[in-house]
Formats: structure tokens, sequence, C-alpha cells
């Protein structure tokens, strides 16, 4: 077991060892962190390197009241959001045409997918509706704090969440036929 601690401060001490061992020991995990807001791997290691650099340009902030894991993911899902509102192509457009969306009701059956499959199914989303999703749903993010970091209001980031959730019912009912998935038509 890695001593966290002793980590953290070779690390400020510059010792480069240190810092590929914390490099190491959390890149895996934070590339899938980067991969959830992005639309490519390429993306996402771009992300992750960017945060990587955060990381070791502010860990004299990490105060080691928590775990340093969550601090890092922390920093990579701000680094990852910054990096979605600088890309033109990323563009977080928030609308998204209603014609598409499925109503939610409890006589639905339950779909069983994979978590790769959902997660393939995520990444489909327009990019506003992936990332308030994945703030959400995967991050743990209020509303309040949604709207704050994206810059739109609470009701905003309630109705597109509500809206992705609902898109995403939609593919899973399209993906399963007669028991058998249909690998994400829409």
């Amino acid at each position: 077991m890695v001593d966290q601690q002793k980590l953290v401060k070779d690390c400020l001490r510059h010792h480069a060892a240190a810092q590929k061992q914390l490099y190491d020991l959390f890149a895996a995990s934070m590339l899938g962190v980067c991969y959830r807001y992005t639309k490519s791997m390429h993306d996402a290691e771009e992300v992750l390197q960017q945060g990587f650099i955060k990381v070791f340009g502010h860990l004299h902030q990490y105060k080691a009241e928590g775990e340093l894991g969550a601090w890092i993911r922390r920093i990579m899902v701000n680094t990852a959001i910054n990096y979605l509102k600088r890309k033109p192509q990323y563009q977080l457009d928030l609308s998204f045409e209603d014609s598409h969306l499925h109503p939610v009701t409890q006589a639905e059956p339950e779909w069983k997918l994979d978590m790769k499959d959902l997660l393939a199914l995520v990444r489909q989303l327009p990019p506003g509706y992936q990332a308030i999703f994945n703030l959400h749903a995967v991050e743990g993010y209020t509303h309040v704090e949604i709207g704050k970091i994206l810059g739109i209001s609470e009701g905003t980031s309630r109705s597109q969440y509500s809206r992705a959730r609902a898109l995403l019912i939609s593919w899973m009912g399209k993906n399963v036929v007669n028991g058998k998935k249909d690998k994400y038509a829409r």
C-alpha cells in the first residue's frame, strides 16, 4: 500500500519518481473520468494531461482532509468541463428536439444493460446533456452546483438532466427487441 501523505510530500519536493508514481497510481481511473465527458479517447487523454498539470501545480493546496483520489477526481471533472467549454465541437448546447424524448411511465419494463452498454449510450447524448447527466448521476453534484459549474440555472440543469434520462430510456427501449440488444440503434 502506498503512503499517500509521503507521496504528496515527495511530489511537492519535485521528486520525479514520486510524481511518476502518483501519476501511475491514478492515471487509469482518471482517464475513465475524462472519457465520460469527451467524445474521443484522444480528447480524454488531452484532458487527463491538462488535469495532471493542474494536480501537480496545485498539490500544495491538498490538505489531506479527504481522500487524495477524490481530490484529483474533482480536478479532472473541472478540467473536463472547462475543456468542453473551450472546444467549438463540444458546444454545451442544451437544446434538443422534444420530439426525440420518450415519456417515462411506471408500466415500462426494466432493462438490463451492462455498464459498458449504458456508458456507450450516455456517450451518445449531446455534449450538454452528457455533461449534466455525468455531473449529477455519476459524480453526485446537486443541480445548484451544476448550475454554478456550467453557468446555467438550477432549473435548466434539472430539466436537461430529466431530458437526458428520458432520452436514455427511449434509446434503451429501442435497443431491447425480443430480449436481445440491438447495439445502440437509435
